[in-house]
């Protein structure tokens, strides 16, 4: 069984930082994408930035799902650390769901685009395209709950996932 840890450790801070940064990455820089996807489709044509910023786009997504992966396998290995003691048990629930929610959808934002990019299957594009307003609002949401428990609740958890565990 696994030990009760206080905090995250260097690794899984790493990848929750450089995970952050490319999915904000791929929120701001998706227009490339988009024209080259309709590009392809023959709607339009896509310039060399576009184009770049779509090469760009599919890279940062493959590297996503990797460093996803690495991490949920980190997170079953070395687990997390608990809840602050006296957190609401709505809050806690509030917070299991939207991490179980943030998970699910860094690993299936790739896939989705995966498959509409490199497979040409039009319903996965369209889900991907929803995929980035649900994506934005957990990220929205997660951010809050972190500043709503550093600021107005006092607890650790914001410093734990920049501090590593000792």
């Amino acid at each position: 069984m696994r030990e009760t840890r206080l905090g995250y450790s260097s690794a899984q801070i790493a990848l929750h930082w450089t995970i952050a940064v490319l999915v904000i990455l791929q929120i701001v820089l998706h227009d490339g994408i988009i024209a080259a996807y309709a590009a392809g489709r023959g709607v339009g044509t896509a310039t060399e930035s576009e184009l770049f910023l779509a090469d760009l786009h599919v890279a940062f997504g493959i590297a996503i799902f990797a460093l996803a992966l690495l991490r949920v396998a980190l997170r079953l290995r070395r687990g997390a650390p608990p809840p602050p003691q006296d957190e609401h048990p709505a809050l806690r629930l509030a917070a299991r769901a939207t991490h179980l929610a943030l998970y699910a959808i860094i690993l299936l934002m790739p896939v989705t685009g995966g498959l509409a990019w490199f497979g040409g299957v039009e319903a996965m594009a369209e889900l991907h395209s929803a995929g980035k307003v649900a994506i934005l609002a957990l990220v929205l949401l997660h951010i809050a709950g972190a500043l709503y428990q550093h600021f107005v609740l006092k607890t650790d958890v914001l410093r734990r996932m920049v501090r590593p565990e000792g």
